[in-house]
């Protein structure tokens, strides 16, 4: 604000300098009586009442040789002014410029004094104004300064409050120390968990990727996208839009299971968040469960059943009817053992054991007759397979086949099973409604003729299992006839 006023004093006080140094060159007795022997005594009155009248501080004429004919200080009368020599004005030239003299900063014009004729240069006539120095314009502006300080700090303030209340309401009421904490805390929990995780913003870039997630993707740069990371895969080919549950995930030749989530912030899309999980440690994980769970199965069906049995010999023996009870037990009993005996024969993985019992109990409860072909022989895992991906593709093979037997009189389901190190081969019958249209659609992933939701993920996991192990899935289908899948991986030695 000085700094302003000082320059804005500087360029008024120099206008009007000028002006006045004007008015005194063009007056007829000083162009006639400058250089002359005694011509102070005519410039020096005129001079002296035109510096009262316009209240200058000093009005100084000299002529060519440099000799002032008149000045604030009469002493200095017919002195020389050291720098009339080198000065612009002795070249016809009128300027403005800042000097210090005896009193102080003062802002001087210089204006040449020409003949009455106006043909040659006579002098020179310099006013001069004494300029305001910064402390004087301060003291003189305090005041007006005290007040715009007092407002704009009231302003300042009130401002400050508000902005920091709007803040402190979108940052959920925490200080910049604490999101800074939460931060790298959950910067941290996320980099030491053992599972992948992504975030992206709206537009698919990636805003966060922990150390898993890069060893999986292979990616370790920055500012990429999901299409880049993911090209080819599913992910890639369009954006989030819903929760996936471990849908599988093909990447460098290895299966993952993704969970795929949109983050939402009221009600607006601001990104998702994806996490990934290695299905080779997870199916390890899960393989007991899965054996607990296929054994469960097993003895709800096996329960179900034996009280049904029991209610019958239970009815026979009440009927006096000892023999055909005994017959129903015996059948039973035999029926059991048999089909036990020939699973420990054939197949030597205890998990499918399991499971082959649990769904023949199940099919005994759907009035499905399952079978599994005399034969069937499994000695160990072909190199690839784990007892986890056989489970999930008998299991969810067996599972379609009798679904699809269920609106038929006659049941029938028969799984051949061929396995060892080096090959795998399996084909599961039914005699069910088959299938219409495109056969390969049963693949696609969320594909269902089913209404309840949770359906259509079995056999396109079945896909991924067999095709990430090199092998391929076959199916035959007529209406009404029946449907044979068939499992190939390896070689037949």
């Amino acid at each position: 604000m000085i700094h302003n006023i000082s320059g804005a004093f500087e360029k008024e006080f120099g206008s009007r300098a000028i002006a006045i140094a004007r008015t005194v060159a063009n007056m007829t007795d000083i162009q006639d009586t400058v250089g002359t022997h005694n011509g102070f005594e005519v410039i020096q009155p005129i001079a002296e009442r035109i510096r009262l009248a316009t209240d200058v501080d000093y009005i100084v004429v000299f002529d060519m040789d440099g000799v002032r004919y008149s000045h604030p200080s009469e002493s200095r009368i017919g002195t020389i002014f050291e720098e009339a020599r080198k000065n612009e004005a002795m070249s016809q030239r009128e300027y403005i410029s800042k000097a210090i003299g005896v009193q102080g900063h003062s802002i001087r014009a210089f204006v040449p004094i020409m003949n009455s004729q106006a043909t040659k240069q006579v002098g020179v006539v310099i006013v001069g104004i004494l300029s305001p120095t910064w402390f004087n314009l301060l003291s003189y502006y305090q005041s007006d300064l005290y007040i715009s300080l007092f407002w704009g700090l009231l302003v300042g303030v009130i401002g400050a409050i508000i902005l920091a209340n709007h803040i402190k309401k979108q940052t959920l009421n925490l200080e910049p120390y604490q999101i800074a904490r939460i931060v790298q805390e959950r910067s941290a929990i996320m980099q030491a968990m053992d599972v992948g995780i992504l975030a992206t913003d709206a537009n698919g870039k990636i805003t966060f990727i922990n150390r898993i997630a890069r060893q999986y993707t292979h990616y370790f740069g920055k500012n990429s996208t999901l299409q880049e990371i993911f090209y080819n895969t599913w992910l890639a080919e369009k954006k989030i839009e819903r929760h996936e549950s471990y849908r599988p995930l093909l990447l460098f030749d290895q299966m993952y299971l993704v969970r795929t989530f949109p983050i939402l912030i009221h009600d607006k899309n601001a990104g998702y968040l994806i996490m990934i999980t290695d299905r080779q440690e997870a199916h390890t994980l899960a393989e007991e469960l899965t054996g607990v769970k296929a054994l469960v199965d097993s003895l709800r069906a096996q329960h179900h059943e034996f009280l049904n049995r029991l209610h019958s010999i239970a009815g026979l023996i009440q009927l006096d009817r000892n023999e055909d009870a005994l017959s129903l037990i015996i059948d039973e009993i035999t029926d059991e053992e048999d089909v036990v005996q020939k699973l420990r024969d054939k197949i030597l993985e205890y998990s499918m054991q399991g499971l082959l019992l649990g769904k023949h109990s199940r099919a005994k409860e759907l009035g499905v007759h399952l079978t599994v072909d005399d034969e069937s022989y499994f000695l160990d895992f072909m190199t690839g397979f784990s007892s986890g991906d056989l489970v999930t593709i008998i299991g969810n093979l067996i599972d379609n086949a009798m679904e699809a037997c269920l609106t038929k009189e006659i049941r029938d389901v028969n799984i051949l099973i061929q396995g060892d190190q080096n090959f795998l081969y399996i084909e599961v019958q039914d005699s069910g409604k088959g299938i219409e249209g495109n056969l390969e659609k049963i693949f696609e992933y969320g594909f269902t003729s089913k209404q309840q939701d949770g359906h259509g993920i079995g056999l396109a996991l079945v896909k991924q299992i067999v095709e990430s192990n090199k092998g391929s899935i076959e199916i035959m289908s007529e209406v009404n006839i029946g449907t044979t899948i068939t499992v190939k991986a390896g070689v037949m030695k």
